[in-house]
C-alpha cells in the first residue's frame, strides 16, 4: 500500500471525507477507485460512490479476493443509506465468509452488521435477533463496536425493551467518544432523543395522554387490558389476541375499549365497523353476528354485553381498559413513519419493508404526495421518496413489526 492510499484510508477511518479524497481525487487505481467511493458515501453523494465501488471491485484482480469482498461490504453499505433494499443477500453474505476465511474480522463484522441492519429496515426482528445474537464483537475497533452497540439499541428499541436499549446506547456512546467520529456521537444523541419523545397515545373516556416509549412498555406489560391500535390487538400481561387480519372486530374492540367503563350504542359501532350513516335492518344482523365472533374471541380476557342502547366491555378480574394509539393517524401511518428517518426510499424498498405489493404502495404515495405530506425526487427506476421528520414524535411503534402480531 502506499503512502497516499494509507493516507486516505487514515483520512476516512477519522470521519475526514474531504482529507481522504484531496489525496487520491485524481487517480483512477482500484485502491483509489473504492477509497474515493467510500468518501463520497460520507458526503451524501449515494448514486456516485456505488458507480465508484462497482468499478473498483471490477478492476481488483482474481487474485485480490479480499479487496474485492471489501468493495461488495461498502456497496451493500451503500445501498442500505440509499433505502435501494431489493439486492439478494447472499452476495454479502459471501463477502462476509471471504472476509472471514482471511482474518479480516472487523470487515466480516461489519458486513454481518449490515445484514443485520438490513433486516431492521424491513421489520423481521426475529432474525435480527438470531443473526446478532451469533456475532462475537470483543476485541473491535472503537468506531465499529459503536455500531455494533447501535445496532443492538435499535433491536431492543423496536421490540421495547428499554433497558436493554439504555445500556447498549451507554455502550456506543463510550465506543462513540474513544473513536471520536462526530457521526456516531450524533447517532447515539438522535437514539436517545427517541427515548423521551412521546411514542403513543392512550386514549379514554377522559381524554387524550401522550407516553414516552418506557411508558408504553410499562403500559404493555402491566395487568391492563389494552386495545393496542400499533399492533392491532388486544391484551392483558402475557395474555395477546391478535386482529391485525379481522379489521371490522379489531374497530368494534377499540370502540368499546374507548368508550369504557360507558357503553356504545348500536347505530355508533355500525358506523365505526361498516362505514354506514344509515344502517338497516341487515346491519343491526350483522353487528350482532361480529359481536358474537369478537365475544368468542376476547372470553378470556373480557366480556362484552348488551346494553339498552348497545354493548358494553367488561374485563375480568377487574382490570383497567386502556387503548393505546399510534402517534399520528392513517391508513398510510406506517408508510408515513419508514418515510420519517430522513433517508430518500424507493418504492421497491417500501414495497418490501411493509409486506405489501410495489402498486398498492405506489397509489399510497400517490395519495401522501397530493396531500404535500411526501415528496419525489428522481425519475423513473432512480426516483425516490422523502417526508420531512415528524417534529416532537418518535414512530418506532409504526416500524414494520416493532410489535410483533403473533
Amino acid at each position: 500500500m502506499d503512502s497516499l492510499i494509507a493516507a486516505s484510508a487514515r483520512a476516512l477511518a477519522a470521519g475526514d471525507a474531504l482529507g481522504a479524497l484531496k489525496r487520491v481525487a485524481l487517480r483512477d487505481d482500484p485502491p483509489a477507485l473504492a477509497l474515493r467511493g467510500i468518501a463520497m458515501a460520507q458526503l451524501g453523494e449515494h448514486a456516485r460512490a456505488r458507480e465508484l465501488l462497482r468499478r473498483a471491485a471490477r478492476d481488483f484482480g482474481a487474485h485480490e479476493e479480499t479487496a474485492r469482498a471489501r468493495c461488495v461490504v461498502a456497496e451493500a453499505e451503500v445501498a442500505m443509506a440509499m433505502r435501494d433494499l431489493g439486492d439478494s443477500p447472499r452476495a454479502l453474505a459471501a463477502a462476509a465468509a471471504t472476509l472471514e476465511a482471511r482474518e479480516d474480522h472487523a470487515n466480516a463484522l461489519q458486513a454481518r452488521l449490515i445484514a443485520v441492519r438490513r433486516l431492521l429496515l424491513i421489520g423481521r426482528l426475529d432474525e435480527a435477533a438470531e443473526a446478532l445474537a451469533r456475532l462475537d464483537a470483543r476485541g473491535l475497533p472503537p468506531a465499529l463496536a459503536s455500531v455494533a452497540e447501535l445496532t443492538s439499541a435499535e433491536l431492543a428499541l423496536r421490540s421495547l425493551r428499554i433497558g436493554d436499549a439504555q445500556a447498549a446506547l451507554g455502550r456506543a456512546q463510550e465506543a462513540a467518544l474513544q473513536a471520536q467520529v462526530p457521526a456516531l456521537l450524533a447517532e447515539v444523541a438522535e437514539m436517545r432523543s427517541a427515548l423521551e419523545r412521546p411514542a403513543a397515545r392512550r386514549l379514554s373516556a377522559e381524554g387524550e395522554q401522550t407516553l414516552r416509549l418506557g411508558e408504553v412498555a410499562a403500559l404493555l406489560a402491566s395487568d391492563a387490558l389494552v386495545v393496542d391500535a400499533c399492533r392491532r390487538g388486544l391484551g392483558a400481561g402475557d395474555s395477546w389476541q391478535p386482529l391485525a387480519r379481522r379489521p371490522v372486530l379489531f374497530s368494534l374492540a377499540r370502540a368499546l375499549a374507548e368508550a369504557w367503563p360507558g357503553d356504545v350504542d348500536r347505530e355508533a359501532l355500525i358506523e365505526c365497523a361498516f362505514r354506514t350513516r344509515r344502517p338497516d335492518e341487515t346491519h343491526r344482523a350483522r353487528l350482532r353476528v361480529e359481536i358474537g365472533r369478537l365475544r368468542a374471541l376476547v372470553k378470556s380476557l373480557a366480556g362484552i354485553e348488551a346494553t339498552a342502547r348497545g354493548f358494553i366491555l367488561k374485563p375480568r378480574d377487574g382490570r383497567a381498559v386502556a387503548v393505546l394509539a399510534p402517534p399520528i393517524d392513517g391508513e398510510q401511518a406506517s408508510l408515513v413513519a419508514l418515510l420519517s428517518d430522513g433517508a430518500a426510499w424507493s418504492t421497491s424498498a417500501l414495497a418490501l419493508a411493509l409486506g405489501a405489493s410495489q402498486r398498492t404502495v405506489q397509489r399510497a404515495l400517490a395519495e401522501l404526495e397530493e396531500a404535500g405530506r411526501v415528496r419525489s425526487i428522481g425519475q423513473a427506476r432512480a426516483r425516490r421518496w422523502l417526508s420531512p421528520p415528524l417534529a416532537g414524535f418518535t414512530t418506532i411503534l409504526l416500524l414494520p413489526s416493532a410489535l410483533p402480531i403473533e
